[in-house]
């Protein structure tokens, strides 16, 4: 994952993420997450639907449709094993990364971030491969982090009457 969370671009998504609802951080990470990062692991592992399901109990969640013990389950025990069992493949490794964290957001609001730190260098991966230099990676993260943060703010709530509390400990 990307480390510097003192870069600008992750400082500037970290700002607008402060604003905004746990409900609102967790559709804009489900659905990015599905958009843009899922492809990356589904085209290593076509077969595997684990970070899909962990994607859609987040949004049975959110519908009220299941309880949170269930969807912890599957991003734990489906999701993050997909994670580790991908080590072969660092871009598919750090989109099924992302997509437990994207589901997460359900429970901590703070796992918003897990989709830049990781998905944004998922995408990176698989757009310069991992043989590419550390610093041709980090700018092509930081332009995902770009799209990132257009993204929330596409649908972020104006001055948000119940946003999120966060503590990042980071």
């Amino acid at each position: 994952m990307l480390s510097d969370v003192n870069a600008p671009y992750i400082q500037s998504l970290m700002r607008l993420i402060e604003t905004q609802s746990k409900t609102t951080l967790a559709n804009w990470g489900i659905d990015y997450a599905e958009a843009k990062i899922l492809p990356i692991y589904t085209k290593a592992y076509p077969g595997d639907a684990r970070c899909q399901h962990a994607l859609d109990a987040a949004r049975e969640w959110l519908d009220g449709k299941v309880k949170l013990p269930y969807v912890k389950s599957i991003i734990l025990n489906e999701c993050h094993a997909a994670a580790r069992e991908a080590d072969a493949s660092p871009a598919a490794q750090a989109a099924a990364r992302t997509c437990g964290q994207a589901a997460a957001t359900i429970h901590t609001p703070t796992h918003s971030l897990g989709l830049a730190l990781y998905g944004a260098l998922a995408v990176a991966y698989d757009e310069s491969g991992t043989d590419a230099p550390w610093d041709t990676l980090v700018e092509a993260a930081a332009v995902e982090c770009g799209r990132m943060e257009a993204a929330l703010r596409a649908v972020a709530v104006d001055d948000e009457p119940n946003p999120a509390t966060i503590n990042w400990n980071c």
